[in-house]
Parts: structure tokens; C-alpha cells; sequence
């Protein structure tokens, strides 16, 4: 028995032992720290920016309808197209305006030949009343007659006018230059002086973006601001992420007190950028002043319930949580109010693998600002800009 129990002992002790050197080996063989992405902070001149949304207006826009009733006999443009001003777009049937003309003229010559015989009584009533041969009462009825006659024919003269003008309005051309729309009406119908549309031409050379800034937004980032300063504002389409540059040049010399917002407007280049009337669109107009921030990418912010942070790294290669101010963002980037300073070290890809006080291995990149721009350039308004979302 107390061989049994001393060879009992002696496995005992040998696996207390074994349990001992495979824990010893597993703490002498832990893994490297993490590498991850570093980046140093880096400071740029940013802008603060206000987005609005807006609809496109062309500056010009003519709802096309006839000065004289008529007859259409041809339709001369091709639905869609640009058109110059002046260009013939429709003809009326012509012919009973020529013949009202040609009447006229006839009712003109006999006015003239009455006017005629009437200037050549009242000149020999004139010298007959010197010899005492026609009494004053004949003389002024003959003068009244020249004064009729005169009336007469100014009367036929006005309404001869009238009847070419009728005639030239038969032919209808376009009032300004720009893309026209399909005909409402076509060859065959008859259409009523003012009354039936014919066609809408909207101009297409700029287009306009109209927008209410809140007046303490105005107030606050704006106050100095003129139309004379060229200020550049972005304009964003629908579905897009490229931004084309306009400047502002109109603000309206009162705020509105029933929205406390003032109405501004921009301008664009509709042909170089394709913008169409109508088109809903937001613009951003940056602040006044620039100022030097602290610019990470987005994707190294954390949110921690209401706060937002960022991982720096210590000179011990430990991340370490540090609480930051976000600023505007643009496009992949983000700019930070406080928090951050110039040559601090960032987790570029922030804490999504990480966490504060995991000691880790650097991996040195660079953030790319090429593609970024964080000022307008307020003398370059056909440039591209990026999204400030």
C-alpha cells in the first residue's frame, strides 16, 4: 500500500509540474501587437459652409402665344432645338391681313384725292373772302372740310399701319434665343390673338439658383458680403457627387419678416455643365473667412454615446482616446475644432479593430489632400470642386 501511494504522489507531482511549464510557455509566446495605419495631423485653411436647396430658373422664360388671330400654314422649328431670336417659328396663313392692307391703300388714295380737292377750295375760299366775292361763313366751311379731309386720311394712315403690323405678326419669331419645347398647336389650327399657347423657349446660356439664408446665418458669416465680391457658391444636381462653381450676384435689399430670410442668388453656366431649368439642386456658399483646423479622415472618428474621438498613438506606441470637436466635413476628410494639433499620430481607420490602451505597431501613411478642396477659389468659378457633405 504505501508503494501504491508513493507512485500516486509521483504522477501527481509530474503532472503539477507539466500544467506549470505549458503555462510558462504560453505567457512566453503571446502575439505581436496589431499594425495599423498611423498618419500625422496635419493643419489646412478651411471654409465653413451652408447648403440650401433650390430649384433652377432660366433667367429668361417666354410663354409663346399669337399677337393676331389666324390660321396656322406652317410650323418652322424643330421641337427641342435652340433657337435664335428672331427666328420664324410659325406662320399664320397671311392673306386676309394682305387684303385688309390692300384695302387700306385704296381707301388711302381716294382720302388723298379728297384731301386734294378739299386743300384747293379752301385756298381759292381764302382768296375770294380778300375780295369780298364769298362770305366768311363759305370760307370757314371749306376750311373745315381741308381739316376733315386732313383727319381723314391720318385716320386711314393709322389704321394702314395697324394692318401691316397684323401682317408681320402673322409671322411669329422667337422673342429670345434659347432651347424651345414641343409645339402645344401645329399646322392647321386656328390659334386666337393672346389667347393660345404655342410654345415655351426658356434661354440656356446661365441659369440662376435662387436661395433664402436665415437672417442669422447672414448676419453671423455674411454681413460684408456684396455682389461685387464674386463670391463662389457649389452647386450639387440630384444623384451627383461632382459640384460645379457659380458666383453670387443678386441679394435682395430687404429681409423678408415673415421668414426672417433674405433671398440670394446664383448664377451658372448652363451650356458648360448641362443645367436644365427646373431641376432641384442644392448650393453651398462658404463663409467669409478661412481659418487653420486639424484635418483627419472621417473614418478615423469614434462615437462614444454624445462624444466623438479619435485613437492617437504615444510615444510608446499605445492608443490612447482623446475627445475631439468635429468642424465641417469635406468630401473623405473632416476638420476638427479642438482636440487635435499639428504632428499628433491618429489611427487612420479609427477604432473599429482597436481600442484605447492596446499597445500596437505603427504603419506610417500620408493623407492625400490632392483631390480635396477645402477654400473656394473666389477668382475661379468654372472649377470643379468636392463635395463639402
Amino acid at each position: 500500500m504505501k508503494k501504491l501511494g508513493f507512485t500516486l504522489s509521483a504522477v501527481a507531482l509530474a503532472l503539477v509540474l507539466s500544467g506549470c511549464g505549458q503555462s510558462n510557455a504560453q505567457q512566453g509566446q503571446q502575439p505581436p501587437p496589431l499594425t495599423i495605419d498611423v498618419a500625422s495631423v496635419e493643419l489646412e485653411q478651411v471654409q465653413s459652409w451652408h447648403t440650401f436647396t433650390t430649384r433652377l430658373e432660366a433667367p429668361e422664360r417666354v410663354l409663346l402665344k399669337p399677337r393676331v388671330s389666324g390660321q396656322i400654314e406652317r410650323m418652322a422649328f424643330t421641337e427641342g432645338e435652340r433657337v435664335n431670336k428672331g427666328q420664324l417659328l410659325f406662320s399664320l396663313d397671311p392673306r386676309p391681313f394682305q387684303a385688309q392692307i390692300d384695302t387700306l391703300n385704296a381707301q388711302l388714295k381716294s382720302a388723298e384725292a379728297s384731301l386734294e380737292q378739299a386743300r384747293g377750295e379752301a385756298e381759292r375760299a381764302n382768296r375770294l373772302v380778300a375780295q369780298n366775292a364769298i362770305s366768311t361763313e363759305e370760307a370757314e366751311q371749306r376750311s373745315a372740310t381741308l381739316r376733315s379731309a386732313i383727319a381723314n386720311k391720318n385716320a386711314i394712315e393709322a389704321r394702314l399701319q395697324n394692318a401691316q403690323l397684323d401682317l408681320e405678326f402673322s409671322q411669329v419669331s422667337a422673342p429670345i434665343s434659347g432651347t424651345i419645347s414641343r409645339a402645344v398647336v401645329t399646322t392647321g389650327n386656328y390659334v386666337k390673338a393672346g389667347e393660345t399657347e404655342l410654345t415655351t423657349i426658356v434661354s440656356d446660356d446661365e441659369i440662376y439658383a435662387y436661395f433664402d439664408v436665415d437672417e442669422r446665418t447672414w448676419s453671423r458669416q455674411f454681413s460684408g458680403v456684396s455682389v461685387q465680391d464674386q463670391i463662389t457658391v457649389q452647386l450639387q444636381r440630384l444623384g451627383e457627387t461632382k459640384q460645379v462653381a457659380g458666383k453670387l450676384d443678386f441679394i435682395d435689399n430687404e429681409i423678408n419678416p415673415n421668414t426672417g430670410t433674405l433671398r440670394v442668388r446664383a448664377v451658372f453656366d448652363a451650356k458648360q455643365h448641362h443645367l436644365k431649368p427646373g431641376a432641384f439642386a442644392r448650393v453651398s456658399i462658404g463663409a467669409q473667412n478661412a481659418q487653420q483646423m486639424a484635418i483627419v479622415p472621417e473614418r478615423a472618428i469614434g462615437t462614444d454615446l454624445k462624444n466623438r474621438f479619435v485613437l492617437t498613438i504615444d510615444e510608446n506606441n499605445v492608443l490612447q482616446y482623446r475627445l475631439v470637436e468635429l468642424g465641417e466635413r469635406y468630401g473623405a476628410f473632416r476638420a476638427i475644432k479642438s482636440g487635435l494639433e499639428e504632428g499628433d499620430r491618429i489611427a487612420v481607420n479609427g477604432p473599429a479593430r482597436v481600442g484605447p490602451g492596446m499597445p500596437i505597431t505603427p504603419n506610417s501613411v500620408s493623407l492625400a489632400f490632392e483631390n480635396t478642396q477645402f477654400v473656394l477659389k473666389q477668382s475661379d468659378t468654372s472649377l470643379l470642386l468636392s463635395a463639402a457633405n
